[in-house]
């Protein structure tokens, strides 16, 4: 009896085996890949101009990285992004620009886009020629597996374009309302802190204590309600508290209706993208 219970145990212990050596050989390893080799179609300057907005700037172009699991070449989908930022930022620029290709192994530019991308998105002067880089980083279905192209590097001069939303002729730009300190007085109860400093002639920005579920405006002359001198946003109820809200510049619109929750915030006022931000300091 002894015998047949160590016969059987043997015999038990040795299917184990062989079924888990089927299963190690059924799994699916990631073996590699290989990173995409990107190729531009302008070698160093890419041309931007207003008037030939509407022309191809650059085509860029990137091979497939072939990921290599144990069963083969993959099958999946492979998705890739083109980053573009300044030299020297090493692509951490908080800025940058993040452009989804989904599946294609190719991007065509015109001027337009890539003025957008280093003018509205990068912030960079117009006017002036800049040191920007490009690459592009692959990924399997859920940003796994990333692998990242050669830098191609590129000299560009944005241009300006008309803001989409007439800055103040003033130069001056203040928050009034029951979201701030000041209350609705005006002029204004304190100048000082209700001003925004004017980064550009098109950006302002005013980092302010702001009361949950206020109200507040925007105006450009102290001690005026001129309709042509006052602005608001599209969107004039805040839904939730978020960290960043994020909305359309309206000139002479009603009442924005400021987070939920009282905080200081950062309010920037962009004419140029006509949007307005409010970041939760």
């Amino acid at each position: 009896m002894k015998r047949i219970s160590k016969v059987f145990i043997f015999s038990t212990l040795i299917l184990s085996g062989m079924w888990a050596c089927k299963k190690d050989e059924h799994r699916v390893i990631f073996q590699g890949g290989t990173a995409p080799v990107l190729t531009a179609s302008v070698a160093d300057s890419i041309p931007l101009a207003y008037a030939d907005s509407n022309q191809q700037a650059l085509k860029l172009s990137w091979t497939n990285p072939n990921y290599q699991f144990n069963t083969g070449i993959s099958s999946l989908d492979v998705d890739y992004n083109i980053e573009i930022d300044t030299t020297g930022s090493d692509f951490t620029n908080p800025k940058k620009a993040i452009i989804s290709t989904g599946t294609n192994l190719s991007q065509t530019f015109l001027e337009s886009d890539i003025n957008t991308y280093l003018f509205s998105q990068l912030k960079l002067q117009t006017g002036v020629s800049h040191n920007i880089e490009m690459r592009v980083t692959a990924a399997l279905v859920g940003g796994q597996e990333p692998l990242i192209s050669n830098v191609l590097k590129f000299t560009a001069t944005p241009y300006a374009i008309p803001p989409k939303v007439t800055p103040p002729a003033s130069g001056n730009l203040y928050i009034v309302g029951s979201a701030v300190a000041g209350g609705w007085n005006n002029p204004l109860t304190n100048p000082v802190t209700q001003q925004f400093t004017q980064v550009s002639t098109t950006d302002y920005q005013l980092t302010t204590p702001m009361i949950g579920d206020g109200e507040y405006k925007f105006i450009s002359v102290n001690g005026s309600w001129d309709s042509d001198k006052q602005w608001s946003i599209k969107t004039e109820q805040a839904s939730g508290d978020p960290s960043t809200f994020n909305y359309d510049l309206k000139v002479n619109g009603g009442n924005c209706r400021a987070p939920k929750a009282n905080g200081t915030y950062k309010i920037e006022v962009d004419f140029q993208s006509g949007k307005v931000t409010l970041t939760k300091q």
